[in-house]
């Protein structure tokens, strides 16, 4: 069997390609092997796949540029990174840009738990080494299904850096004293964040068509978790529901869908918000120089948008609500790490 069309200039010996270009246009590509009896032996239509094939048939190692972390990177920002949510691919090219200056060179099948924890004792940034790592634990992982590595998974059993979640609590002061600077569609964010106890991302793309039968629909970004928020109360409508009627009301002059809008009926981005939010809070922080208040001025300056979201969790009294509806399927990381406030206890007497 002869391929008609072979493309051969940097395929290693006896394997072919074949090409094929579709009805609709799309141009089919396929890797072969040839063996002595001229057989036809598919390796499938991935390159570097086709490759390890052919050096198994072959009875030889590898192709170096697929045993080397570069080649598996360079893959993987190919292949895997491309399918994952935005905001996972920024952090994720951001990490193996990292791994890449201790690993770049480095055989798969040379590196080691204690090159694994040499890495982490290495880093500095110890919260990141923790990220980096968890990285690199996927990226052998995938490796291992594409064949590059039969090894165990080095990171694997890797003690990971201790981390502190963060602790911060807006209180009412605080969170008052940076609402009053806000802009109408500030403090439209801020409730909506904080009535719903959601994440930022997933607050400034809340649509009116996400309202159904009484319920805020939510479909949170990070996890899938899907949620329905009530708006209602024995048939009257309960805060959230009060929120989004005014916001519905301001917003009636705008074509615009989504919940948050700019004063012109733009959709708030990620950027509009962040400068609207630091606009905010330096002024707040100037009121209270003028004040004289040192210590209101350091915990306004210490307040981020994202603090919203535990300050609605330490908020609600019962534990299980709270978790319910930040989405989380185990109490105790709503316990952990987003309860920023002490129990209620009572006195001795």
């Amino acid at each position: 069997m002869r391929p008609r069309k072979t493309e051969t200039r940097n395929l290693p010996p006896r394997m072919f390609q074949w090409t094929r270009t579709r009805k609709s246009g799309k141009v089919w590509i396929a890797y072969y092997y040839l063996d002595i009896t001229g057989k036809a032996i598919p390796l499938g239509k991935d390159l570097d796949l086709a490759r390890v094939k052919w050096a198994d048939l072959e009875a030889k190692e590898k192709p170096l540029d697929l045993r080397t972390m570069k080649g598996i990177f360079d893959r993987y920002v190919r292949d895997i990174i491309p399918k994952k949510a935005p905001r996972t691919q920024k952090d994720n090219l951001a990490e193996i840009k990292q791994l890449r200056t201790m690993f770049y060179s480095a055989p798969i099948d040379s590196i080691t738990p204690a090159t694994i924890a040499g890495y982490r004792d290495a880093r500095s940034a110890k919260v990141r080494a923790n990220r980096e790592i968890a990285t690199l634990s996927h990226i052998f992982n995938i490796a291992r299904e594409w064949g590059l590595t039969t090894k165990e998974n080095p990171c694997q059993g890797v003690r990971k850096n201790k981390e502190t979640p963060r602790d911060y609590y807006a209180n009412d002061v605080v969170w008052d004293a940076v609402y009053r600077k806000a802009a109408q569609e500030l403090k439209d964010a801020m409730d909506l964040a904080y009535l719903t106890g959601q994440r930022p991302a997933d607050v400034l793309v809340m649509r009116a068509d996400d309202i159904q039968g009484g319920y805020l629909t939510v479909q949170q970004n990070k996890t899938h978790k899907k949620l329905r928020i009530q708006m209602t109360d024995a048939g009257e409508l309960n805060s959230l529901g009060l929120l989004i009627k005014r916001m519905a009301e301001r917003n009636a002059q705008h074509i615009c869908s989504y919940l948050i809008v700019s004063e012109r009926g733009k959709r708030m981005t990620a950027k509009m918000l962040r400068d609207r939010w630091d606009k905010a809070r330096e002024e707040a922080k100037k009121k209270a120089e003028e004040l004289g208040d040192t210590l209101l001025d350091e915990k306004i300056n210490s307040f981020q948008f994202r603090d919203i979201r535990p300050k609605a969790a330490s908020e609600i009294l019962d534990i299980g609500d709270a978790s319910l509806l930040l989405g989380h399927t185990k109490g105790d990381i709503t316990e952990r790490v987003y309860r920023r406030v002490g129990a209620i206890a009572k006195p001795s007497k």
